[in-house]
């Protein structure tokens, strides 16, 4: 297997702590299917998220994120509040969306985060799949791990309903919504 980017470093022997989100050098972004033909891509800027790790009982560790809505960034100012909009996150009604894991497995490198998701007052199961990606001590002193995953889920399970017809046939927003993760967490002293 070949990869564009430089190899992972390790620096903990084991993962298990307290950890803060990184926010600056995370992204929490979205995958949608436009008009059945292209995919846009959107992320959301602000949030703020915790996990326990502990790699001995991975049970026993713990995920929480909570992400501000109005933060939506699309590359389209119109898309972006038509999104805030009631017709899809009613941002104004519901200005966070928030994850607390319920479980958490582990086998090697891959970790299972299953939790509740909660988006619009609706909460629903997810199971989110990562890869662990390293770990490193930065010019600064911080112990930081970083971790790549990704799920689909269907909008319509949290009351994301609106849609448009097309003339050929299919919708205009896909149903299915990729999420996809890029977590740099920073170890508590």
């Amino acid at each position: 297997m070949t990869t564009d980017f430089d190899a992972p470093t390790t620096a903990l022997d084991t993962l298990t702590g307290d950890y803060t989100i990184d926010v600056s050098h995370s992204r929490l972004g979205f995958v949608a299917r436009h008009a059945m033909v292209t995919k846009v891509r959107g992320q959301f800027g602000a949030f703020s998220g915790t996990a326990h790790v502990d790699e001995s009982d991975p049970a026993a560790s713990k995920v929480d994120i909570s992400i501000d809505v109005t933060s939506i960034e699309t590359g389209s100012a119109d898309r972006d509040g038509h999104l805030k909009s009631a017709d899809f996150f009613d941002a104004e009604q519901f200005p966070a969306i928030t994850f607390t894991s319920t479980d958490v497995s582990r086998d090697g490198n891959e970790w299972t985060v299953a939790g509740d998701l909660t988006i619009k007052g609706v909460t629903k199961p997810v199971s989110i799949d990562f890869e662990q990606t390293g770990s490193a001590r930065d010019p600064f002193g911080n112990l930081r791990v970083g971790f790549e995953g990704e799920t689909t889920i269907n909008r319509k399970d949290w009351g994301l309903t609106w849609n448009a017809a097309l003339e050929t046939g299919g919708v205009l927003v896909s149903e299915k919504i990729k999420l996809e993760f890029d977590i740099s967490a920073i170890q508590s002293a």
